[in-house]
């Protein structure tokens, strides 16, 4: 009898993989160039220069994407996975520049140089400490781990609200130059408008379309919204018109990366916060997709990132990380095929030499994708929640008090932003992160509680693995 081939594996005609890929694309695209952005500004690059970073960073990410999802020996989760840089290595960042700014003669571009080696760095740590965090799996019961992807997705339904709303500053051209100036019309009923039309949209497609019409139905629902944006004036093609059609990134363009000791350890511990978010992202895909995470596969998602920051730094980008954007969408579409995320990741390097293309993706308004992300976000809690189905916590109440104290830590860094205020500088990577500090109390209260990885979790297990299979 031949094996069935899980659906993670399934091959799906070339026409379907690639809307489906452009629907991942679209979803990741406004976060994926938002870091190579605030850098840029950062440090004053002219137009040229972020044109490159932006072109730079997707072609990254798309190589990224391609290790992660394909899968090399020792290296790759082999899950619908997304790359992009991590909003983690922002803050690390722009204390570099704002250092180096500091100093007797400010170079832009010996800064970037700075950051590259600290990037490349840092991405060999995760590459070699990969096995160690893979081996904490044991302590990811599904007490933890549905209080873990429970939190992912309300801290994630910020970023989507936020898209909702509009972008926070816009680029106005004064007196012949371009400033950023904060978004007089944030908050406008007109984006709001669009953002609920979208919404209706998707559940509309979603309820009364059938098979593939159905998968894409976020894809159709931004493809609607753009139209009508550009309709009402909301979409210009003013960057599209200026950008050219071909762009090349080199390995090192900016020159041979610097190393130096205090910015290699600030982005190693960034990379630490990444794999703990790397971990969740992962486990919710195990339980999206029906396919049970091990050690192994861990050790290998894990590597993956570090690979991937790797290539950020040598092509002249940043820190790489599973995209949690995109995990949502794995849960609307219900398709579970990875070769989806390798079809993104082939437009992603198409756009990276496409400056034009990417241009056009660009310029599809973030109000359109904030309806797509309010779907796309409760889905991923949503799968938590279910998680938390199973686990018992009728005959050990000691679980209750393992999801009600996570879930209030990783809300601190959302209802109250600056409760961390005075803490050093070094930790504030992991205390602003709602899903680390989620993560960190789970396990230390399931280990308290339940003796580590194993105290409740005979029901909770067989319910896990009965969900998974009803996928």
């Amino acid at each position: 009898m031949a094996e069935t081939r899980h659906a993670v594996d399934e091959i799906i005609p070339a026409p379907q993989l690639a809307a489906l890929g452009l629907q991942h694309v679209l979803v990741m695209y406004a976060g994926a160039v938002a870091v190579p952005l605030i850098i840029a500004g950062a440090l004053g690059l002219n137009a040229d220069q972020r044109a490159l970073l932006i072109n730079a960073d997707l072609l990254a990410c798309g190589l990224a994407t391609l290790v992660q999802a394909i899968g090399f020996p020792g290296v790759g989760i082999r899950l619908p996975v997304m790359m992009g840089v991590t909003f983690a290595s922002v803050a690390p960042m722009v204390a570099m520049i704002n250092a180096a700014k500091g100093g007797s003669a400010f170079s832009a571009n010996d800064t970037l140089l700075l950051i590259y080696g600290s990037v490349i760095a840092s991405g060999i740590f995760a590459f070699l400490v990969a096995p160690l965090i893979g081996r904490l799996l044991r302590f990811f019961p599904p007490v933890v781990t549905g209080t873990i992807i429970t939190v992912i997705g309300i801290s994630l339904m910020r970023i989507g609200i936020g898209w909702a709303e509009g972008p926070l500053t816009v680029v106005q051209v004064v007196d012949g130059a371009a400033r950023v100036v904060p978004n007089p019309d944030r908050d406008s009923l007109g984006g709001l408008g669009l953002a609920l039309f979208v919404l209706l949209v998707i559940l509309g497609i979603t309820k009364y379309a059938k098979g593939f019409l159905s998968n894409i139905a976020v894809l159709l629902g931004i493809v609607a919204g753009g139209i009508i944006a550009a309709l009402i004036g909301k979409m210009g093609f003013a960057d599209v018109a200026r950008s050219p059609w071909l762009g090349i990134v080199l390995p090192f363009q900016f020159g041979m990366p610097r190393f130096e000791f205090v910015p290699i350890l600030t982005m190693c511990i960034v990379m630490v916060v990444v794999m703990i978010e790397s971990t969740g992202m992962f486990l919710a895909l195990g339980e999206m997709t029906g396919r049970k995470v091990g050690q192994d596969d861990l050790t290998r998602g894990l590597r993956a990132d570090g690979a991937g920051t790797i290539i950020g730094g040598v092509f002249n980008t940043f820190a790489y990380t599973s995209f949690s954007q995109n995990v949502g969408l794995v849960g609307v579409t219900g398709v579970r095929s990875r070769y989806v995320a390798v079809a993104g990741g082939i437009i992603l390097i198409m756009l990276g030499f496409i400056p034009k293309l990417a241009a056009l993706v660009g310029a599809v308004p973030v109000e359109v994708l904030g309806g797509a992300g309010i779907v796309m976000f409760g889905m991923v809690s949503a799968t938590g929640i279910r998680i938390l189905g199973g686990v018992d916590f009728k005959k050990n109440r000691h679980n209750l008090f393992v999801v009600a104290i996570s879930i209030g830590f990783g809300l601190i860094p959302m209802i109250a932003p600056n409760f961390f205020k005075n803490f050093p500088l070094e930790m504030k990577p992991l205390l602003e992160s709602g899903i680390i500090l989620a993560s960190v109390v789970a396990v230390a209260l399931n280990a308290y509680f339940n003796g580590g990885g194993t105290g409740d979790n005979a029901v909770g297990e067989a319910r896990q693995s009965a969900l998974a299979a009803d996928i």
